[in-house]
């Protein structure tokens, strides 16, 4: 068959699949790039911490009023704003002959990669009938699944053999063949309704979470006693007060702080802000010793992390059924534990750091605590509320993931004292087994398990959580019906 015949649903599913992989490709292969780019760039951790903070920081701030603009604009025009905004950031990045050019390239990648995500599954949910959904979502988080599978490795063989601007350069492959299939697609209807977009509440978060973040990044570099620090930390908090004002008062919020009030749904996202905090915080501490106190390559670093998709491939599913079954209330508390020790089990030694007996059986553990605790705590929060209040449910989750990956990112220095030896890398692993530990006792004391309704939570519905890590084999099990 012609590519030109293939059937309307059949290419929003290519575009869809291959806008996705710009955006989960990105997420994977950036950390083991972070040592090369400060040997070049200089900076420091200084520099690593604004490369990874400042994509998050641009898309925890756009993702929520991401949703409202494309309804506003259209899905396959919002798309294409994506693709070229991300396209534009990682030629900046690439091209980067400065820390600052370099992070500048990073804010422009994470605007446009709040539209890419989101907007790739509003486009599936907009073309494919509801019996013909799942199918669709299983195909889509297989191909997702494997780029973040395959991500790290790719990027450490991109890192040692060509240079960590490649890892910018080779995105531009699914960036442009996404944008050209764009217009492959047939016209899709436009919504019922026009979205209002909540600008009050968009540009008090944006500004909160800059300026604070600013103020903890900087504080390392400037001192405490800066004035500029102190500045930005108290217009950061004062904005995200006045931010939780304008929820409360705007007739369409971005952020229905009500759905707070529920007690299961305000502790799976508590308990979520502290297992993405301490994964976060791990992952960068991780990468960045490997490679630059113990010696490895960015290839090494990168096969480190694939016990955690691998043994998410093979039995985040059952793990779900169980949840399903029994509650995930103790899969989370127990899984998050398993998390913390496997962090604590691993033993930093510069002058006899090996890979094997030192650090792979403690990540071993963490991954094993981790497909207990990803799957079972986004079932969590999605059946805590109605079903018609599930996208925004999924949302909120993957916004206050984001949002604690980026506290944690502008933390590592602060952990760490600013530099990575023997002693700040157990310091900062012994912090995230911590935040790992408050996320059992959290789940210990808020949430409730109660009975599980027989429908399982609608795909569409549980995708809007796939861009956050090992989320993408706990939704196949029912794909097969």
């Amino acid at each position: 068959m012609n590519i030109r015949d293939a059937a309307p649903t059949t290419r929003v599913l290519v575009v869809a699949i291959m806008v996705s992989m710009v955006a989960f490709l990105n997420s994977a292969v950036v950390n083991l790039a972070l040592p090369a780019m400060q040997r070049d760039l200089g900076g420091g951790l200084y520099l690593q911490q604004w490369v990874v903070g400042a994509y998050l920081l641009a898309l925890a701030a756009t993702v929520l009023p991401a949703g409202s603009i494309s309804d506003l604009f259209g899905r396959i025009p919002v798309m294409r704003f994506g693709l070229a905004t991300f396209g534009a950031g990682a030629v900046l990045a690439a091209s980067a002959t400065s820390p600052l050019m370099l992070i500048l390239g990073r804010i422009v990648q994470g605007f446009g990669g709040a539209f890419l995500v989101p907007g790739s599954v509003a486009l599936i949910n907009s073309a494919f009938d509801p019996a013909d959904r799942p199918a669709a979502i299983g195909t889509w988080t297989a191909w997702t699944g494997t780029a973040f599978a395959l991500g790290p490795l790719m990027g450490g063989l991109a890192v040692d053999y060509l240079s960590w601007r490649w890892i910018y350069l080779l995105s531009a492959i699914p960036i442009a063949v996404g944008f050209g299939l764009t217009f492959w697609l047939c016209p899709m209807p436009g919504p019922a309704e026009r979205a209002r977009v909540d600008v009050a509440g968009a540009a008090s978060s944006a500004l909160g979470l800059t300026a604070t973040v600013y103020a903890l990044i900087e504080s390392q570099h400037r001192g405490w006693d800066s004035v500029l620090v102190n500045a930005s930390l108290i217009v950061g908090v004062v904005a995200l007060v006045v931010f939780v004002v304008c929820e409360r008062r705007a007739p369409a919020p971005m952020l229905p702080l009500g759905l707070f009030r529920i007690r299961n749904f305000a502790g799976a996202n508590l308990a979520t802000a502290f297992v993405y905090g301490g994964l976060t915080m791990g992952s960068i501490a991780i990468a960045l010793y490997t490679q630059e106190v113990a010696g490895y390559s960015a290839t090494a670093a990168g096969l480190v992390t694939l016990p955690t998709p691998i043994l998410s491939f093979l039995f985040a599913k059952y793990v779900g059924i169980a949840a399903a079954r029994y509650g995930p209330r103790v899969f989370v508390m127990g899984g998050s534990v398993l998390a913390g020790v496997g962090l604590l089990l691993i033993h930093p030694s510069a002058d006899c750091f090996n890979v094997t007996t030192r650090l792979m059986p403690g990540m071993f553990v963490v991954a094993t605590g981790l497909v207990l605790t990803i799957t079972p705590l986004t079932s969590l929060n999605l059946s805590a509320v109605a079903p018609q209040h599930g996208g925004i449910a999924a949302a909120i989750q993957n916004v206050v993931g984001r949002t604690s990956a980026l506290t944690a990112v502008a933390s590592v220095g602060l952990v760490a004292a600013g530099t990575l030896t023997d002693a700040s890398f157990s310091r900062v692993l012994h912090v995230s087994a911590i935040l790992f530990f408050v996320a059992a006792m959290i789940c210990a004391a808020l949430v409730r398990d109660r009975p599980v309704p027989d429908e399982p939570v609608p795909c569409e519905v549980a995708a809007l959580c796939l861009d956050q890590h090992e989320v993408h084999a706990d939704l196949q099990p029912d794909l097969r019906r």
